[in-house]
């Protein structure tokens, strides 16, 4: 018998209360440690993955809801791209990647889940961090809850300037 333990799962399985509108857009009255953002400015935000590929999983995103770049304004692209680097930086200061995927997906077909809000993936990668676990059993181990782990990066981002 496999099992794994992943308790914040259950809240997404039976969660009756999901909200109808985009994950990357502003809400009212929201809880960003709720959601799991870490940086909302001006024109863009970060948050984490709520059901990651491993810690530190990070989402960027402009805040104007739009399906690709090239529905971004120059300066909204240049904020976007600015953020992806700088939480780059975040990331390796707090957890000390050895590596990291970058990249986003545009269109179903090119696997976008969110498909109508154009977001970057930030996934950080250490030697060693893949195994036989998902190979042979499908299954895909997170280490440390992701409330931990947005306690561990919210100081770092709290640093950034919007603007930046």
């Amino acid at each position: 018998m496999k099992q794994l333990w992943a308790p914040w799962r259950m809240e997404y399985i039976l969660g009756e209360d999901k909200p109808a509108g985009c994950i990357f857009c502003p809400w009212p009255d929201e809880d960003l440690q709720a959601r799991l953002i870490l940086f909302s400015g001006r024109l863009t935000r970060i948050m984490m993955n709520k059901f990651p590929y491993i810690n530190g999983h990070l989402l960027v995103s402009p805040l104007r809801h739009v399906p690709g770049l090239i529905d971004l304004t120059p300066e909204e692209l240049l904020d976007l791209m600015l953020k992806v680097r700088q939480s780059l930086e975040m990331l390796k200061k707090a957890m000390n990647p050895h590596g990291f995927n970058v990249g986003l997906n545009l269109g179903v077909v090119a696997g976008a889940g969110v498909e109508s809000h154009v977001h970057f993936h930030i996934v950080p990668r250490w030697q060693g961090d893949t195994n036989f676990v998902p190979v042979f059993a499908e299954v895909r181990v997170i280490p440390e809850h992701f409330q931990a782990t947005y306690q561990k990066l919210l100081p770092y981002f709290r640093e950034l300037a919007d603007g930046d």
